[in-house]
């Protein structure tokens, strides 16, 4: 019988032997590349950390001692040693999710997708256990080396270091990446660390031959005790933990479950904060997975678990043709300069850095610091181009706001994966950037529909000096180019004529503002309206912010404006469309269709955008029995 399938909870691995452990670590591996393969996910970082989560769980008294961890891709071993082994619909509507879940388990205590904020959480955790009186309760936070190139994480450790009898264990699941290889003074000086774990096998030797001596043995072994910190300081540069209150143990080999465990419980009866470096291989036991020097298999689709290649292959995607364009603008501008925040090959910038190198900055994940080097690069001549995940933008905002934007500095955002995002969950849709960008004085925002409006409005975007610009597009592939019939102002007429109409007539019933790569679903909504005898005019703004000014003009030769997002509806472009025709007095029903306010389920893309009623015939159907309420309200009237 499998062991894996006996494991229901953490304390089932209490009375395996360690034999047992090394064999379920196994079947962990295996079950982990098949399962993964078949439907998805983060499969890199899970099989780095099998032993080290054995250990926590042998070690920890989950769930009264909680286990916190960031950021929650690397928690499948998790999910499986606390009851959860049916990965056969991971990521998918109403299955498990990919990061840890309260839903699913009261194992998981928080569901933090975005990096280097468990070090908080955990600080929160032991002030509050503290003033309950739960002395003998430690808090675990396992955390990576790239998360730790985050700045919140630094803040954390101040704070952590500060109660010095708040038992509280980090763990630094230390394997050089996050994504990609992890870069900057820190990740230097953890490489230090690892290369060095000489000095403890030195210091033990030593204090087991002297205590042998006769008369001299024992005070020679306590003032080695007391040059340990110098020793330290010397072989193996860990000092900087230690000065700020933090006891360091390590580097321990993070494949080691027993190795593991003796340091565990070393650092859980401590009775303060303890780090404990573990040393991890991402994708440990996948061939495929180790020749993968990009990433090591992060985050995959479905895939052959034996060749680790794609089942299928895809169309071009948005974020393939941003990485090309980028490397044209490029060659063609020594001031282009391109930043990411430790996720060079996720946005794509690897060709730009490959040809670039001296103009590509990894900042590691802070995303703050991004937007505010990106603010004193274009201070200081140069044109940055600032790409992340949309998502990942909300974290910037003051420094776009305060450091970008007030400064009037010409630096372009490039957002990818806005909107809905779908399997990742409710943390990585992009739908809040339209929204909270709105409010950035002299902003300007693109949402280009297909790929051709993307190479378009990026090189518009840079050529812009004197204010931030943003550019978003979706995940994934990206459709057939939308032609469009002519343009009103600066909008591109996709459906409908372009051409002028006599004053006090009406161009058609309905003006349709098609938002990003919408465009296609306002079509189909269009021709659904015009088979009910009701006409459609569909634009695309193509820069969302500032509204164009011809819009107010356009939308007064209709009877109905709607407006279609991939972004939340509170705040966003729909919100701004009606506060132009509001302030030019064009009087008007506006109806609005994006994102509900809500935090969304994991899904496929099109089944969210199915439930949340983005699809063509949602939006004609209620397109329609508003036209008819205007109608009967008409007849009303007259009679």
């Amino acid at each position: 019988m499998p062991l894996l399938t006996r494991i229901r909870g953490p304390r089932d691995l209490d009375r395996l032997t360690p034999g047992q452990l090394a064999a379920l670590a196994e079947e962990i591996r295996g079950f982990l590349i098949e399962e993964v393969a078949k439907t998805g996910g983060h499969l890199g970082p899970n099989l780095g950390v099998v032993e080290l989560t054995i250990a926590l769980h042998r070690v920890f008294d989950s769930p009264r001692e909680r286990i916190l961890f960031d950021t929650g891709h690397q928690s499948y071993v998790h999910k499986l040693l606390t009851g959860r082994q049916d990965f056969s619909r991971l990521k998918m509507k109403g299955g498990l999710s990919g990061y840890p879940s309260r839903v699913e388990s009261e194992h998981d205590v928080i569901e933090n997708s975005h990096a280097s904020t468990v070090l908080g959480y955990a600080d929160g955790i032991a002030k509050a256990n503290q003033l309950r009186g739960l002395t003998d309760c430690p808090v675990v936070a396992v955390t990576g080396d790239g998360a730790l190139t985050g700045g919140m994480a630094w803040e954390a450790l101040n704070n952590i270091a500060d109660g010095r009898d708040r038992p509280v264990v980090i763990v630094v699941n230390d394997n050089e990446r996050s994504y990609s290889p992890t870069i900057g003074g820190l990740a230097n000086h953890l490489t230090t660390l690892r290369t060095t774990q000489g000095y403890e096998r030195f210091l033990t030797w030593g204090r087991e031959t002297l205590q042998r001596t006769p008369v001299v043995g024992q005070p020679l072994a306590g003032a080695l005790h007391g040059a340990k910190k110098g020793l330290k300081d010397f072989i193996a540069p860990q000092g900087m933990f230690e000065d700020l209150g933090l006891k360091y143990l390590g580097p321990i080999d993070g494949h080691d479950i027993g190795a593991l465990e003796s340091a565990l419980r070393k650092a859980r009866g401590f009775g303060g904060p303890v780090i404990v470096h573990c040393i991890t291989e991402k994708g440990r036991g996948y061939h495929a997975a180790l020749q993968n020097d990009e990433d090591r298999f992060h985050a995959v689709g479905v895939i052959h678990p034996d060749t680790g290649l794609p089942v299928k292959s895809s169309g071009k995607d948005w974020t393939s043709v941003f990485g090309e364009e980028m490397v044209e603008l490029g060659r063609e501008r020594e001031d282009i300069v391109a930043i990411t925040a430790a996720m060079l090959h996720p946005v794509g910038l690897a060709d730009f850095a490959k040809a670039f190198p001296a103009r590509t900055f990894d900042v590691g994940i802070a995303e703050q610091h991004a937007a505010v080097s990106a603010a004193g690069l274009a201070t200081a001549g140069l044109h940055p181009v600032v790409a992340v995940y949309a998502t990942f933008l909300n974290r910037a905002f003051d420094q776009v706001l305060m450091d970008v934007a007030l400064h009037k500095l010409g630096v372009t955002f490039v957002l990818d994966r806005a909107g809905v995002t779908g399997t990742d969950g409710a943390s990585h849709n992009g739908m809040w950037d339209m929204s909270i960008l709105q409010v950035v004085p002299g902003l300007r925002l693109a949402a280009p529909r297909d790929a051709d409006q993307l190479r378009a409005q990026l090189r518009e975007a840079v050529q812009v000096t004197d204010a931030p610009t943003v550019v978003r597009y979706s995940k994934g592939t990206v459709g057939p180019a939308v032609a469009a019939l002519g343009r009103i102002g600066g909008m591109d007429v996709l459906h409908g004529s372009p051409d002028a109409v006599a004053p006090g007539e009406r161009r058609a019933d309905v003006l349709i503002v098609s938002v990003g790569a919408l465009a296609p679903l306002c079509l189909e909504a269009a021709a659904l309206l015009d088979a009910q005898g009701i006409s459609a005019t569909v634009v695309d703004p193509r820069w969302v912010k500032p509204v164009d000014p011809a819009l107010p003009g356009l939308a007064a030769e209709h009877r109905v404006v709607v407006t279609v997002e991939d972004n939340g509806r509170v705040g966003g472009v729909g919100a701004a469309v009606a506060q132009a025709l509001r302030d030019a007095e064009v009087d008007l029903p506006v109806r609005d269709f994006g994102i509900p306010q809500e935090f969304l389920d994991h899904a496929k893309r099109e089944e969210i955008l199915a439930e949340i009623g983005l699809t063509g015939p949602d939006i004609a159907r209620q397109v329609t029995a508003l036209v008819s309420r205007l109608d009967a309200a008409v007849v009303d009237a007259r009679a």
